[in-house]
Order: structure tokens, then sequence, then C-alpha cells
């Protein structure tokens, strides 16, 4: 078993293939597409790809259980504002370690505060985490 490099780069981490909404976009779309397994939190954005919050499985359950209609509800309404973030040449020491402290399972990735990638707990057990295995089958 190696040593998992926790200096590696944000930048060599991040998905760059964002599923992103607007502030309008609406509060029940926004749930649909969490719950279809696309992603498990929404980056909410304005234009430029400037970051100005993040739609997260949590804010969901929150709104439903304050008994709010997402149907009448936009994305900006739900969102976690001012979410915590990371910059491209964060290590993933760094990352892991914010990810603990609030409890979250996903990071934006910015720079100059506009959305360039995201990171997921699974990105950074997929890059960290040696996993050598053998799936047999049969007797």
């Amino acid at each position: 078993m190696t040593t998992p490099n926790l200096h590696v780069k944000a930048r060599d981490l991040m998905q760059t293939r964002i599923v992103a909404v607007t502030r309008g976009y609406s509060a029940r779309e926004v749930a649909i597409l969490i719950h279809s397994g696309t992603c498990s939190g929404v980056p909410v954005i304005e234009p430029g790809n400037n970051l100005v919050g993040i739609v997260s499985e949590f804010d969901v359950l929150k709104a439903l259980v304050k008994g709010q209609d997402l149907q009448a509800l936009k994305a900006e309404n739900i969102m976690t504002s001012q979410p915590v973030t990371v910059e491209e040449t964060a290590t993933a020491e760094t990352i892991i370690k914010q990810m603990i402290e609030h409890q979250i399972i996903r990071i934006p990735v910015v720079r100059d505060g506009r959305l360039v990638g995201m990171i997921s707990r699974t990105d950074l057990m997929d890059h960290l985490i040696d996993s050598h295995l053998i799936n047999v089958y049969g007797g």
C-alpha cells in the first residue's frame, strides 16, 4: 500500500463537467436533478460563471421540513449562500480538512470567484486510495 499524495492540487482532482443552475431556476427542478442521481449538489451561478451559492440535498430537505412548496420557489430561495470553496491550487489535504470541518461532501473549485470545477469525496477517494479490486464470479 502506498502513501496517498495529499499534496495533489484541486485542479488535478476536480471534475470540470458540471451541472449548474441560475438563481431563477425552479427549486423543484433542482430537487429533481439531485434526486435523479445526476449530482448530490448543484452550484448556483450568475453570468460569467460567478458562484453565488449551492443547493444540496440538505437544502432541499430543509425546505420540505419547513413546509415550503418547491414548485413556488427558485434555487436562490433554498440555496446555501457563500458556500465553502477552494482555489485550484488547494491541496487534497486542505480540501479534506474543509470537508470534515464543514461536514460537506462536495466543494466548488473557483478561480477569482468563478466556478471552474467541483470535487466530491468520491473524487478524492478515487485518487487517493489505491484500490486493486478483483471481481470473482462463479463457483
